[in-house]
């Protein structure tokens, strides 16, 4: 008889739940707060490196690999998006000399 085998919350969940709780609050007021390109860019890889977190935890906790497989993807879609990011960054500050959020709203073509 299998019962709740989702999450029966002996430790592990608690800690991936206080995880999700308290990284994404802060990484999206990182984001909303908008000063700072570099900042913005480590927030959203903070996102992806808490998601990883809980797909590899609860991939252990389960004892199925599929978790732990889909982790391998998700790092290779934030070291595509960090190189990227920093490419377009590099560009950015190279014709406008800052890399203010607040005068990206002059790259209108």
């Amino acid at each position: 008889m299998v019962t709740n085998q989702i999450l029966p919350c002996k430790g592990r969940g608690t800690i991936c739940a206080a995880n999700g709780g308290g990284v994404s609050p802060l990484t999206t007021g990182l984001i909303a707060n908008r000063k700072n390109l570099i900042v913005m860019l480590m927030a959203i890889e903070l996102i992806l490196l808490a998601v990883n977190l809980n797909l590899v935890a609860f991939s252990a906790y389960l004892g199925d690999l599929v978790g732990q497989v889909f982790a391998m993807f998700v790092l290779t879609v934030a070291a595509g998006e960090a190189a990227i990011g920093l490419a377009i960054l590099v560009i950015y500050f190279r014709g406008r000399g800052t890399i203010s959020v607040d005068d990206v709203n002059r790259m209108k073509g």
